[in-house]
């Protein structure tokens, strides 16, 4: 299978990344503790990506902005049940030191790649 665009973006592969970091994390926590943080952690972990894919595909720019705005929202909400498990002592210090780096470069990489999508929205125009 052919890869679309969206799957070429460094901003996607990290956010994949972080998703696939935070699920093998959840996956290891009890019954109650991933039923509870476990479930939304993982979901909006998992939207970051999926609004990156969504939004490429949508076919304007505008709905391509709309889209990585609300990957970015997703993003937020990760860090905050991040900071949740941390504060509720699920997540190890190996675990914190993994994710921490991808964090750290997806906000910034999102907020570039938002203003690229709105750069060529207004040299199209």
């Amino acid at each position: 299978m052919a890869k679309s665009n969206f799957e070429k973006l460094e901003v996607y592969k990290l956010a994949e990344n972080l998703a696939a970091e935070i699920w093998n994390m959840v996956l290891t926590w009890d019954h109650f503790a991933k039923d509870c943080l476990g479930k939304q952690l993982a979901r909006a972990a998992d939207s970051i990506a999926a609004n990156i894919a969504e939004g490429s595909g949508r076919g304007s720019y505008q709905d391509n902005r709309r889209f990585v705005m609300m990957a970015r929202g997703s993003l937020y909400e990760t860090q905050h049940w991040l900071r949740q498990a941390v504060k509720r002592q699920l997540m190890t210090t190996e675990q914190v030191s993994r994710i921490k780096p991808i964090l750290d470069e997806l906000l910034p990489r999102l907020n570039a790649f938002l203003r690229s999508i709105s750069s060529a929205s207004t040299a199209n125009r």
